[in-house]
């Protein structure tokens, strides 16, 4: 009797096990997107990522955490008496992808980029600025060049930031400049090119401050009226760059702190129409009280607010994602809908303080009603906890890189330091879609501001509906936050028939600087929800 109802017991486990791991891939094969390896061993875990005009990625960690697994080219070592790790270094703490052929190359960082910021300026040069220790105040650039190329980052020797920068967010103005605000016991801003006021007082950060902070990276959007909003704990204001003062005070955001150490993420939405109005995202973070607690199993928040940033008496209005997440990226698509993906379901930021990644990025349709706005997509495999990225590529995939929750590089640990990047292709790129898929076949290299050109494209299937051509920025990623992230969709006539299977778009650029700041933006042709290969296009005053 024993021996059946064992067996019975056996064959009952077996059964279950089968049915519920069947019922688990299959659970996961019927979820939106894909995802694949896109280089196994980066040699660094990117703290900070950023996609340049060259389809190349410069991925930047900090230069004090000791051997990477990328060496720099021979007779190439930073010396540094002060490094607490290595005195002489000879290990690469950035590199550049080239997309085309997935190959790495090293580059050279002399000071240290600790949570530090970056921006592009209109050139297509990548300024990057602050960090920690001897990098607390250093201005760096890296102007970009051909995937064969050999361009490096040069660290600045005739000009540096005003007041130290560790955990600061950097935004582009409508003139092409570059504000830079707060960062830890910093709570000014200032700009690049420096102005002769050097940095100013920002009330604000001081007044929003807990007792663990809080108010470190802020969330800052560039609204199509010219002023900032700028987002730090559960409050926000609107702040006037040109006379540096506060004209409005935005109502608070329930549920707890957003942002560094208890992070969650921020996009604003796309700008279209008139572009008179923006709308402003905030999901995610970390419970007060986590970071002081050094807790890792204190669940994160799931709830998001959204306000129009643009509004007389604006008003957040509240909904709930599918999971808790702390350490989340919002990664603006072609399309407009907004990707949420990475991060942890429990704990804070800082080393070792996550648990229970959130493997199941979502997909947030702005365009549907509260309580259907969130789609659950197919999970990854690969835990990326603190310190990593996401950053949309002119292919329309996801680049994930980074993720290392330690003091210094560790392989041996329940969420090792990782050195793979990984892409997520949302479900746009799926082959089902490919003959809908339209391809850019002229576009102007660049596009003065309300300028009307032409797009021409080509598309298998006859086009049925309206062709969006939308302008994607090249944000600077780290800590959860896409610096200087926009879309910005054009205004369009319906697309002219241009013989065997051709198409001519006609289009208008952003009437001005407010609503999309000079640069090189992916201009990509969207057609019924499904995006193109990007064309780079310098949009100029």
């Amino acid at each position: 009797m024993d021996s059946l109802l064992s067996q019975c017991l056996l064959f009952f486990f077996f059964f279950f096990s089968i049915t519920l791991t069947t019922t688990t891939k299959l659970a996961r094969a019927q979820l939106p997107g894909t995802w694949e390896l896109v280089v196994e061993n980066a040699g660094i875990a990117s703290m900070h990522t950023a996609v340049t005009r060259f389809n190349t990625v410069v991925l930047l960690d900090r230069t004090n955490i000791g051997p990477s697994r990328k060496m720099l080219p021979k007779g190439h070592c930073r010396f540094d008496r002060n490094d607490a790790v290595l005195k002489r270094d000879c290990y690469a703490h950035s590199v550049v992808l080239d997309l085309q052929t997935n190959q790495i190359r090293p580059l050279m960082i002399l000071t240290d980029t600790w949570c530090s910021s970056g921006q592009f300026l209109p050139d297509g040069t990548l300024l990057q600025t602050g960090g920690d220790l001897d990098g607390l105040r250093k201005i760096r650039k890296f102007e970009p060049c051909e995937p064969n190329g050999r361009c490096n980052w040069v660290e600045l020797d005739d000009v540096e930031l005003n007041d130290g920068r560790w955990y600061a967010t950097n935004q582009i103005l409508p003139d092409g400049s570059v504000i830079i605000v707060g960062g830890r016991a910093a709570n000014t801003v200032e700009y690049y090119p420096p102005r002769k006021n050097g940095a100013v007082s920002f009330p604000f950060l001081a007044d929003v401050e807990d007792s663990q902070m809080d108010n470190l990276y802020p969330y800052v959007h560039l609204l199509p009226n010219g002023h900032l909003f700028i987002f730090a704990n559960n409050k926000a204001v609107l702040y006037d760059h040109e006379t540096n003062k506060v004209v409005k005070n935005y109502p608070p955001l329930v549920g707890g702190p957003r942002n560094y150490p208890s992070a969650g993420s921020s996009a604003m939405l796309a700008l279209d129409g008139d572009y008179s109005t923006a709308v402003i995202v905030v999901c995610g973070g970390a419970q007060y009280g986590a970071f002081i607690e050094r807790s890792t199993d204190t669940p994160a928040h799931g709830s998001c607010g959204r306000i129009v940033a643009t509004g007389l008496d604006p008003v957040w209005e509240m909904e709930e994602m599918a999971f808790g997440r702390i350490m989340g990226d919002m990664v603006m698509l072609p399309t407009g809908e907004v990707l949420i993906i990475n991060g942890a379901q429990a704990g804070t930021q800082g080393f070792e303080l996550g648990s229970n990644p959130c493997l199941y990025p979502l997909l947030y349709r702005p365009d549907q009603p509260v309580g259907l706005r969130f789609m659950t997509l197919t999970p990854g495999t690969v835990p990326r906890m603190y310190h990593s990225t996401a950053n949309l590529l002119p292919d329309g995939r996801i680049l994930i890189a980074g993720s290392n929750p330690h003091v210094l590089y560790r392989f041996k640990a329940e969420f090792p330091t990782e050195l793979r990047i990984e892409a997520f292709s949302p479900e746009y790129l799926s082959a089902d879609r490919a003959n809908i898929r339209p391809v850019i076949e002229g576009i102007p290299e660049t596009v003065r501001y309300g300028d009307v050109f032409e797009v021409s494209l080509s598309v298998t299937l006859p086009v049925v509906g309206i062709v969006e051509v939308n302008l994607g920025s090249a944000p600077f990623a780290t800590h959860s936050f896409s610096q200087g992230q926009r879309l910005v969709k054009l205004a369009v006539k319906s697309a002219v028939p241009d013989g065997d299977g051709r198409y001519k778009v006609g289009c208008t650029a952003p009437p001005n600087g407010m609503v999309a700041p000079p640069g090189y933006y992916m201009a990509f042709a969207v057609n019924q929800g499904v995006p193109s290969v990007a064309r780079w296009v310098q949009l100029v005053a």
